[in-house]
């Protein structure tokens, strides 16, 4: 009750008088753009309330507080993201074993300070408040009462023809569509990493390099969150920009967790990994499109596994809410032989929860999946999206996996390939910079193998509040 009271205090405070802005220069001055919140906080940049013709909303000396009278890149900002979510699902994992029908709320605040010293220095620290309320089966992803989400500095240099970027400290970080490697928006708990960062851009290039170890959730105490070299997840990364539309991206990277847990075998995994990415836009069509393959060992077994993503569409622009036609395909690889002393069931890494849907009925793990789709922006700030998706399993000698790459009890190494249909309705709605809306709707019929496993059809809805000043 004290934390619902507190949000409601926060929330109220910082919503009053929004819609106020001081009046700007004469017609012809050329305004900076007063900045939005991002999904990365630590992006943004509020050095521009410098200058005094910029637009005004209260509490603006909190988000742009100067510590040099010389500089107006030397400065302290505040800031604050509140997001709730009702969910209701009334058969996690399909209903099979302990089916609990849950109502609850998923409920994540954050607060950040972010430092910026000069336009080379900065460190940003952000806390994080994440309760499940009403959740009788929590897992690791529902909750963290009280602990540092990000405490990082970063460094900005011009080395050569191009800039260099240092970022050191618990930070979060994702690429590209975060299909793999992401920050882990849809859960409760954003993935973190205690990291080294370098990013090196230079005309159409960037380079990066990293070293990580993924923040493991505790929620026993405060601040209780943890690290250790058991889990680590580091890489090299190379893009360029082919066109201004089309971006190309390779990767290498290595993925270690000791006592890795699979349904055929138990051991020490370690994963190298290659990946490429293309994405791009030309006229009404656009694409995105992946593909990794991962080798190593886990115990004394080998690794031979891979997965592919892709997704396009064409946009109508012309037309009235400017339809969207899209589809999606996607597969991961299973495992083909439970004693042949290979593994070949794809570990989605850190995936984002989302990419499928909200709902969590399907991980990126020995699975194929159709999707097409349409998308309508019917009214300004509104987007609508329907889908209709088909899942199949890769191999049937692997199981069925829900997110991210949890094994339906029942379904490893028995028949039936066609795992189910499910329908996808979500709408969302941008009423400010600051506040957001979401519905998600999705219902999933489970095929033969699921109702033989003792599954049953599911049914998802999630509604969506989101403020972030």
């Amino acid at each position: 009750m004290y934390e619902s009271a507190c949000r409601a205090l926060i929330l109220g405070i910082l919503l009053a008088g929004y819609a106020s802005a001081d009046d700007q220069a004469a017609s012809g001055d050329v305004i900076p753009d007063r900045p939005v919140p991002l999904f990365n906080r630590w992006q943004e940049n509020w050095a521009v309330l410098a200058d005094p013709r910029v637009a005004r909303e209260p509490f603006d000396y909190l988000k742009y507080i100067p510590l040099s009278s010389n500089d107006p890149a030397s400065y302290l900002s505040l800031g604050v993201n509140i997001r709730e979510r009702f969910e209701a699902n009334d058969a996690a994992s399909f209903g099979v074993g302990k089916n609990v029908n849950q109502d609850y709320d998923l409920s994540r605040v954050e607060v950040h300070a972010d430092l910026h010293w000069g336009s080379s220095f900065q460190f940003f620290t952000q806390l994080q408040n994440d309760n499940a309320l009403g959740k009788e089966t929590l897992i690791g992803v529902d909750q963290d009462k009280m602990d540092l989400e990000q405490a990082f500095f970063a460094l900005k240099e011009s080395v050569g023809d191009g800039v260099l970027k240092v970022r050191v400290g618990r930070q979060q970080f994702a690429f590209d569509l975060q299909r793999f490697v992401s920050v882990r928006d849809g859960p409760n708990v954003r993935q973190s990493y205690d990291a080294v960062w370098l990013d090196y851009e230079t005309g159409r290039w960037r380079v990066i390099t990293f070293y990580s170890q993924p923040v493991q959730v505790r929620d026993l105490r405060p601040f209780d969150d943890y690290s250790n070299a058991r889990l680590s997840y580091s890489g090299f990364r190379a893009e360029r920009k082919l066109s201004e539309s089309v971006n190309l991206a390779v990767y290498y990277s290595r993925f270690k967790q000791d006592g890795a847990k699979f349904p055929s075998i138990t051991g020490d995994e370690r994963r190298h990994i290659g990946d490429i990415h293309l994405d791009g836009k030309t006229g009404g069509f656009d694409w995105d499109a992946e593909v990794m393959n991962q080798t190593g060992t886990i115990g004394p077994d080998t690794i031979e596994a891979w997965a592919v993503g892709s997704l396009a569409g064409y946009t109508f622009a012309s037309l009235i809410a400017g339809p969207r036609i899209g589809v999606q395909l996607d597969a991961a690889s299973g495992d083909k032989n439970p004693n042949d002393h290979q593994l070949n069931t794809f570990n989605p890494l850190i995936p984002n929860g989302y990419y499928v849907t909200l709902a969590g009925y399907t991980g990126y793990t020995n699975f194929i999946h159709l999707k097409p789709s349409l998308t309508l922006h019917p009214v300004q700030r509104v987007k609508v999206v329907t889908a209709l998706g088909f899942q199949w399993r890769q191999s049937t000698h692997d199981a069925i996996y829900t997110q991210p790459d949890v094994p339906v009890a029942g379904t490893y190494n028995r028949p039936g390939r066609y795992t189910g249909t499910y329908g996808q309705f979500r709408t969302e709605y941008a009423a400010t910079s600051h506040i957001a809306l979401a519905l998600e709707v999705v219902h999933f019929t489970i095929a033969e193998p699921l109702r033989q496993a003792g599954g049953h059809d599911s049914d998802y809805v999630g509604a969506e509040f989101k403020y972030e000043w």
